[in-house]
């Protein structure tokens, strides 16, 4: 009885001890509840309404009116950058969501039949992922113009083939072992053994790939808003915020620092903690 108590506590405390040796995940994991944290806040308060502007005080300084100062029209900084982390973040997770739900099932269906349909799938999939999604969303922004949905969807699209070749990899692997063998012996169906026994075994890898792909699309989703696919003014977008700013570059640096440094921060952190997590769900570091 008293081994059968202990043994949990044991195996936590070794994967909580595994956590703490890797710093990256910890560096990243901290680094995306900051992100997080701050885009929560911008719904509730930010230092001055995002889009007030005040001539008077424009291309002020940081530290000199407001924390990180104004941009061109007046507006405060912080408050644009907190409000566009909020619609950079939004924006990310929504379309690698939507991607890698899509994608994952294409996979799985993909590994399960190992037919033609399968092929098409996958033959469709090879056809999106050839297309850029700044051209995806040139093209969708001629036919639902442009916005958040626009920028959900493009993004979304080119998620799509990533998350199907991952998935299917995994799902091939998974469908070649004892266990699988042996359900398709008691009849299970393929349905069946897709959710129970399939999907429960490639979940981690599923998850290492959402955390690298928002990172990729934070940055995607910077390039929409630089050329003015994404959300509309003005509402601020850290893209947006670094377009703006090639005007004033020498008289306002930090009007293309400080986004800049945004986006930079939030791919770090997204990149740092999918490389901890595969660490952490990779069986050989397991067995170290």
């Amino acid at each position: 009885m008293s081994a059968v108590s202990v043994e949990p506590i044991i195996v936590s405390r070794s994967r909580y001890g595994r956590i703490r040796k890797r710093t990256n995940l910890l560096v990243g994991l901290v680094i995306i509840l900051v992100l997080v944290g701050i885009a929560v806040l911008s719904l509730f308060w930010t230092p001055l309404p995002p889009a007030k502007m005040q001539i008077i005080h424009k291309l002020q300084p940081p530290l000199t009116f407001g924390i990180l100062g104004t941009d061109q029209f007046g507006r405060d900084v912080l408050s644009m950058l907190m409000v566009g982390c909020w619609n950079s973040l939004s924006i990310s997770v929504s379309a690698v969501a939507i991607g890698g739900l899509i994608g994952t099932i294409i996979g799985m269906l993909a590994a399960a039949e190992r037919g033609l349909f399968a092929s098409l799938l996958l033959r469709a999939c090879d056809v999106i992922f050839a297309l850029p999604p700044i051209l995806s969303a040139m093209v969708l922004g001629a036919f639902l113009g442009t916005g958040r949905l626009t920028a959900i969807i493009a993004i979304a699209v080119f998620m799509v083939p990533v998350f199907a070749r991952v998935s299917l990899g995994s799902a091939l692997q998974a469908w070649s072992r004892d266990y699988v063998m042996a359900a398709r012996a008691l009849g299970n169906t393929r349905l069946t053994i897709t959710t129970r026994h399939v999907l429960p075994n490639i979940i981690s890898g599923i998850i290492v790939q959402v955390t690298i792909q928002l990172g990729l699309a934070i940055l995607t989703e910077a390039g929409l808003s630089f050329l003015g696919l994404g959300v509309p003014p003005p509402a601020p977008t850290w893209g947006r915020m670094l377009a703006d700013a090639q005007t004033y570059m020498a008289l306002a640096p930090w009007l293309a620092i400080l986004p800049g440094l945004a986006i930079a921060l939030s791919v770090l952190g997204f990149n740092l903690l999918g490389d901890g997590l595969r660490d952490l769900f990779d069986p050989r570091e397991a067995s170290r």
